[in-house]
């Protein structure tokens, strides 16, 4: 199998053979599977301090029989706000929590290497299917796939000409989509700094990134990965397979030598 390469200008370049990995079974459960376990690498502990909740003079009549008070302990004293208030145990107000989060919870999930790699390959695969690139909500009508681009492309440092490339292949309607879809978020999120959300667009995928990184950061939803560090993460955010990629030439070369490193 070939596919055709585009160069700076957009024309044909030449074709090349695409890897067998293109040809993996299509297991969109096992990539969504993989994605949730994959993610959970990058979790961070957390937990509350154990005695949260319990610094108090909060104590209760022993034994709390035949005196006709509850069994609640309450704050000790008299003459100020917290005195006589129960406090120190959960279910009241400025108690503790019954069952707070714990630092020790297990949060970081194993997956199986051939799972990974089968997952990972699925993925790839993914994104030379017309329909399931369709599915995830890319414009990609007039679109060939796979998607391989000329290694000049790694040389791009300008955002104005990284966008007028992708214009050439046909994906202003997808730099549209991605742009139009921008939205503020409200509430807590945007109270901790996560003001806007953002679709997901294109994939760069590159052998050595030569500036083209530095360009896409000011295209929304254009992301540029590494061929030895691509994953289920960024080839199906959200566990959704299908994600629009474009590789660049050596970057197919370098898939295929990884497989014939892991065999």
């Amino acid at each position: 199998m070939k596919a055709e390469v585009h160069g700076l200008d957009g024309d044909s370049a030449g074709k090349v053979d695409v890897p067998d990995v293109f040809q993996t079974q299509l297991r969109p459960d096992l990539v969504r599977r993989a994605f949730w376990l994959v993610g959970s690498h990058g979790f961070q502990p957390k937990g509350r301090d154990p005695m949260a909740g319990e610094r108090t003079t909060a104590e209760t009549h022993s034994p709390p029989t035949g005196t006709g008070r509850a069994r609640i302990p309450k704050v000790k004293g008299e003459g100020y706000t917290r005195s006589g208030m129960s406090a120190g145990v959960a279910s009241v107000v400025k108690g503790r929590l019954p069952h707070p989060p714990r630092s020790e919870k297990v949060i970081h999930f194993k997956v199986n290497r051939k799972e990974r790699r089968l997952a990972t390959d699925s993925a790839i695969a993914f994104t030379a299917n017309l329909d399931a690139v369709k599915a995830r909500g890319h414009r990609v009508e007039k679109v060939e796939l796979p998607l391989v681009v000329a290694d000049d492309v790694e040389t791009v440092e300008k955002t104005k000409e990284l966008a007028a490339f992708l214009g050439k292949l046909e994906l202003d309607a997808e730099l549209a989509r991605v742009r139009d879809g921008t939205k503020r978020n409200t509430g807590k999120s945007r109270l901790r700094g996560r003001v806007y959300r953002t679709p997901v667009g294109p994939l760069i995928v590159v052998t050595n990134d030569r500036g083209v990184g530095k360009a896409a950061g000011g295209i929304p939803g254009v992301e540029v990965r590494r061929v030895e560090d691509v994953s289920v993460l960024d080839l199906a955010p959200g566990g959704e397979p299908g994600r629009l990629t474009l590789w660049t030439e050596s970057s197919l070369s370098a898939l295929t030598m990884k497989k014939e490193a892991a065999a």
